[in-house]
């Protein structure tokens, strides 16, 4: 079955998943959290795409972010891939990439869904994407960010977190009210089921929009044979 093309809309959130290829493990440590921030950092710049939340995973990243242009995201996970691939095999002494090949990704609609989606891609605070880790030298989430108003020059305030107050106390305030309550398990099969198979995350006007814009369905068919048109 041929692939579909990727749903990319410029100026919409998207949530990005890139896993270590066969479950391989993809940051040993802190230093290469650090470099892959770094490579991140550079890449998303030189490929106009605004960073709104990360969360460095053992074995995957995950990404929440907004490219300028249809052509942002792969422009970006490219470039972050070479950057951070090279440091990544000299430094341990390997060959090849360490990543699947193809990164996953779903357009979201930003009202409805854009704050599970930021805490499906930091990760609740108890686990190891939400707190510092243990050597102490780079939070492997931007959850910093948004819970406590901790710099992080990476990260782009999106509009809906923006709206959650008039000042940085009320909208980290408004978002650790929101974060203290874990995403309830229909939303975050939605949202994994979108990223990982490239369907759009949204009402059926946002598909119809995203389905128009890449020229495929947006959503996956309904069960089942077509029904026959009466004749």
């Amino acid at each position: 079955m041929a692939r579909l093309r990727r749903i990319v809309m410029p100026g919409q959130a998207h949530v990005i998943i890139h896993r270590g290829h066969n479950g391989q493990v993809v940051f040993v440590d802190d230093r290469d959290r650090a470099s892959y921030l770094s490579s991140l950092r550079d890449a998303a710049a030189e490929a106009g795409v605004a960073i709104h939340a990360y969360g460095l995973f053992g074995r995957e990243v995950r990404l929440l972010a907004t490219p300028r242009d249809a052509a942002g995201l792969a422009r970006m996970m490219q470039s972050v891939g070479r950057r951070f691939v090279r440091a990544f095999n000299q430094r341990h002494g390997r060959t090849g990439t360490p990543w699947e090949g193809r990164f996953r990704s779903t357009a979201i609609e930003a009202a409805p869904h854009f704050l599970a989606c930021l805490r499906f891609v930091e990760g609740p605070p108890e686990s190891s994407a939400g707190a510092a880790s243990s050597g102490g030298e780079v939070e492997p989430s931007s959850a910093a960010r948004h819970l406590a108003g901790r710099d992080d020059s990476l990260v782009q305030a999106h509009p809906a977190y923006w709206a959650l107050g008039n000042t940085p106390f009320e909208r980290e305030a408004a978002y650790r009210q929101f974060a203290s309550r874990p995403v309830s398990a229909p939303q975050l099969a939605a949202i994994l089921h979108a990223a990982l198979h490239g369907w759009a995350l949204g009402s059926d006007a946002f598909a119809a929009r995203a389905a128009h814009h890449a020229q495929r369905r947006a959503r996956p068919s309904a069960p089942g044979r077509p029904r026959k048109r009466d004749e």
